[in-house]
């Protein structure tokens, strides 16, 4: 036995074992809900924040690819808007070329049709001088003007061919850089058609090939049967668990269970224990999945029976359906499923929170190992746990059928008490009752008069007057 001080009241009470640990087993029990809740609620907003930022990530890789195709776009589109620009500013200078050329070629044609006709000008002046002096000179003189006529002639004609030719070489020039400029502007179009093609083409054999990936998984689905199904997901499971036992769980026992004695087994049976072989967590485990093509659909709850029965008959604390079944219903896609409402300890997992669950688990019974390490003592010191656990079962009955009487007693006399005060509120109000009458009697008697009294009846009056007579007589 030992004295405890009560840190409310301030009161000592002795308590002996079985009351310590049935203390011990509500503050344990207490913290692990609470911590059982703090994890869920952890979990939760860690899935809905990976969720976030999963959706965050698509929603910026499309963005990015988007932003990609619209600057590339634009790129090409600036591209060809300079190179259209580039064109028409070279058109237009080769226009001004060829203007400017032949406005020269013009003028120099201008130029030599005046000296043309200043020097018929002076050749007639000079004719018309020297024949005048000389007619032999004039024939000289228009044999020179002649030869210097097709001279000049010669000249200007050579002078045209000339300019012809620079023409039409600066046009040819100019057409080629045009050939030129439509040409590349017709092979950027190209590329960028190309580039668009091979895009979509990308893009086609990608859904393509998912779509002969989706086609090949529903055709391996198709030929497997249930069963095959089912130990696929089991197979897994165990894959993932020994991938990392020898790092995370070095001391976990995980194996099948092969013991169908009961008439039922389990799948697995997780079993941790600490140096001292002190167990810190056990759990069931059942896989079920189900191929899209069955006919007849189960659901999870159709197994939560069964797999309680199994945790109860080997021993586990804890029961886990790792499931596949019910794909499209939000409330299993949505992370761990607590259904402790329906069966005690009993969780929901799809195969991605399969370690995570472990984990989860097992971190929660780490914090309770000190309760179990107390009891690991009281055990090894010999203690007998099924009398201890008798002993502590017999102490809340005995408890609980006193609680009971005191509480059936304090009911009853409290309902004595609401009696008594009824009987007395009845007396109450035949005592207000009573004094109510009371009152109007005493009123009635204040009010009572001999004139009252005597009213209508002559007689009384008679004896009054005369009694009130005697006593005027008898006063004088």
């Amino acid at each position: 036995m030992h004295e405890i001080i009560c840190p409310h009241c301030q009161k000592a009470f002795k308590i002996d074992e079985a009351g310590y640990a049935d203390i011990q087993k509500q503050v344990r029990d207490s913290e692990f809900d609470k911590l059982r809740d703090e994890l869920d609620k952890q979990l939760h907003e860690r899935l809905e924040l990976a969720e976030r930022e999963k959706r965050n990530a698509i929603a910026l890789e499309q963005a990015r690819m988007a932003g990609e195709l619209t600057t590339s776009a634009a790129s090409k589109d600036a591209e060809i808007q300079r190179l259209k620009s580039q064109l028409e500013s070279e058109a237009v200078a080769r226009q001004l070329a060829v203007n400017t050329a032949v406005t020269e070629a013009q003028r120099q044609r201008d130029q030599l049709a005046q000296q043309l006709r200043e020097a018929q000008l002076e050749q007639k002046t000079q004719a018309e001088l020297a024949q005048a002096r000389l007619d032999s000179e004039l024939q000289k003189a228009t044999a020179r003007s002649e030869l210097a006529l097709q001279t000049l002639k010669s000249q200007l004609a050579s002078t045209s061919v000339t300019h012809q030719l620079a023409l039409t070489e600066a046009v040819t020039r100019v057409q080629q850089e045009r050939d030129s400029l439509k040409n590349h502007l017709d092979r950027a179009s190209l590329e960028k058609e190309l580039a668009e093609k091979s895009l979509k083409d990308k893009y086609e054999t990608q859904l393509k090939d998912r779509d002969e990936a989706i086609e090949r998984l529903r055709d391996m689905k198709a030929r497997l049967s249930t069963k095959m199904v089912g130990e696929t997901l089991e197979q897994h499971c165990e894959i993932e668990f020994n991938r990392i036992r020898a790092s995370a769980f070095p001391r976990a026992y995980f194996e099948k269970d092969n013991d169908a004695s009961s008439g039922s087994k389990g799948d697995f049976i997780f079993r941790e224990s600490d140096d001292a072989q002190t167990e810190i967590v056990s759990i069931m485990f059942e896989m079920k999945n189900e191929n899209d093509q069955t006919a007849t659909k189960k659901r999870n709850e159709d197994f939560f029976k069964e797999l309680d029965k199994d945790r109860n008959e080997k021993g586990c604390e804890y029961a886990v359906l790792v499931s596949l079944l019910e794909p499209d219903n939000e409330l299993y896609n949505s992370g761990i499923v607590d259904v402790s409402h329906r069966f005690p300890k009993m969780y929901v997992v799809r195969p991605q929170f399969f370690i995570p669950m472990i984990t989860l688990l097992r971190n929660a019974a780490m914090n309770s190992m000190r309760y179990k390490s107390e009891l690991a003592l009281v055990k090894a010191q010999n203690v007998d746990i099924t009398r201890f656990e008798t002993q502590l079962e017999d102490f809340k009955t005995s408890f609980g059928r006193n609680w009971r009487l005191a509480s059936d007693g304090f009911e009853e006399a409290v309902k004595r008490i609401d009696e008594a005060i009824k009987d007395l509120e009845k007396t109450k109000d035949a005592l207000y009752k009573s004094a109510n009458n009371l009152r109007l009697a005493n009123d009635k008697a204040e009010d009572l008069t001999v004139k009252k009294l005597t009213r209508g009846n002559p007689t009384m009056a008679a004896k009054f007057a005369e009694l009130k007579s005697e006593e005027s007589g008898e006063s004088t």
